[in-house]
């Protein structure tokens, strides 16, 4: 599994934040069971989650003391059904049939909560245009955040802001912070650097690095510097059965 590669370390580097935490929350509302699809270390897990499934054992090995029970699965052939909400946070993207995954969702429950990004907003960053273009080779294959909405047929579609203070390490994390990126812990934290060609980071980071030293990267992206927040594509996406909570 890919994140038994990647994932060491993955709890320290991606850290909840409770700007994104609260939104998820609100959209699950009332639900007094909460399978976690894709769960992780249990990120943006709620109160009241009685099942992670996540395929990763080093991922599972990392969630802390008291997170909900997990087992290995995959999205595609869940090992649970009848629970009142499905959540699944940026894990989408790495499924191998992603709308046999959502019809899993759909099918062991009525409210489905799925954060997702739109792999176009992800090409216009500036790591992947200017440093480390090969992430432009995975990104194009993935679903965009408007084939999951229709697959799904959500009732909502909300954006999820990138703060320029993100506690979560996701890939675009620190678009006004580039020097963390010369930080191969942070990195590392990132799936679409993890898995981009190590000849290609290594490239991208001296070209950073370089930039970083003679003023080049804030003169050519000083609009960004003004700015606290940014969005990278990030959408919050529900999906409601018909003919529950009361839609």
């Amino acid at each position: 599994m890919l994140y038994d590669e990647i994932g060491v370390g993955y709890s320290l580097g991606r850290r909840t934040d409770p700007r994104w935490l609260t939104p998820i929350t609100n959209a699950l509302g009332a639900s007094r069971s909460v399978v976690n699809i894709g769960a992780g270390t249990g990120s943006y897990e709620p109160a009241g989650v009685v099942l992670a499934v996540e395929p990763s054992a080093e991922m599972i090995r990392q969630r802390p003391p008291g997170a909900a029970p997990a087992v290995r699965g995959v999205a595609e052939s869940l090992p649970v059904s009848g629970a009142d909400a499905a959540l699944a946070v940026l894990t989408v993207h790495h499924w191998t049939d992603w709308r046999a995954g959502l019809a899993e969702l759909c099918r062991v429950a009525p409210l489905r909560v799925v954060l997702t990004y739109d792999p176009r907003r992800h090409l216009e960053f500036w790591m992947v245009r200017e440093y480390v273009p090969e992430i432009a080779d995975l990104e194009r294959g993935r679903p965009s955040s408007e084939d999951i909405a229709d697959e799904l047929g959500a009732a909502s579609v909300t954006v999820l802001p990138v703060p320029w203070d993100f506690t979560d390490g996701v890939f675009p994390a620190h678009w006004r912070r580039p020097e963390a990126y010369l930080d191969p812990r942070v990195r590392d934290n990132c799936s679409a650097l993890a898995q981009a060609p190590a000849h290609a980071v290594e490239r991208g980071m001296a070209r950073l690095r370089a930039d970083l030293e003679s003023g080049r990267w804030h003169d050519r992206h000083r609009d960004l510097l003004g700015l606290d927040e940014w969005d990278a594509g990030f959408r919050l996406i529900v999906s409601e059965a018909q003919g529950s909570w009361g839609g």
